[in-house]
C-alpha cells in the first residue's frame, strides 16, 4: 500500500466526486478483471458462476441474462459465456435451470481466491466502518441523482 498524504476535511470536501469515483471504479474493475483473466474468465463468467452456485437449478439463460445485463459495460453475449462454461465442463443445463459441476465449483473457488486478494489490497488501511460509510455515501449520491440506491 502506498501511504496516502493527509488532507484537511475542507480540502477533501472540495474534491470532485466524479473523478474519484471513476478512478476507483476503473482501478478496482481493472484489477478484478486481471485477476479473473488468470483463470481465463471475464466478469460475466464470474457473475454467472456465483449466481448459479447461489441458487443451483434456479436460473435459466433468459432469467440470468436479464439479471446480469444491467451490470455489464461490455455488451456481452451471455449465451457465449454460458456456452463457454458448458464447454469447459463447469456448467450443466436442464430445462429447469443451470447447475455448476464439481469442476465449475472448483474454478469458482479459485477465482474467488484471486478476487479476494484484490479486495484485500483495496481495503488496506480502511476499516469496515470507513468502507461501509463510503459505500453508503455513494449509494445515497446515486439515489440523489435519480439512480437506484438500493443494494444489488
Amino acid at each position: 500500500m502506498t501511504t496516502a498524504k493527509q488532507y484537511s476535511p475542507a480540502q477533501l470536501a472540495a474534491q470532485p466526486i466524479g473523478y474519484w469515483s471513476r478512478e476507483v471504479a476503473n482501478l478496482a474493475v481493472g484489477a478484478l478483471r486481471t485477476a479473473l483473466a488468470e483463470e481465463d474468465l471475464t466478469q460475466p463468467h464470474w457473475w454467472t458462476l456465483n449466481h448459479v452456485a447461489g441458487a443451483p437449478g434456479a436460473w435459466t439463460r433468459p432469467t440470468l441474462t436479464t439479471k446480469l445485463a444491467p451490470y455489464d459495460d461490455q455488451h456481452t453475449d451471455f449465451d457465449t459465456v454460458y456456452d463457454d462454461l458448458t464447454a469447459r465442463g463447469w456448467l450443466t443445463e436442464t430445462t429447469d435451470g443451470m447447475t455448476l459441476t464439481e469442476a465449475g465449483e472448483a474454478g469458482r473457488l479459485r477465482a474467488h481466491a484471486r478476487n479476494a486478494k484484490v479486495h484485500t489490497a483495496m481495503r488496506q488501511g480502511i476499516d469496515d466502518a470507513e468502507y461501509a460509510a463510503t459505500i453508503d455515501v455513494l449509494r445515497r449520491i446515486t439515489g440523489n441523482l435519480g439512480g437506484d440506491g438500493d443494494l444489488p
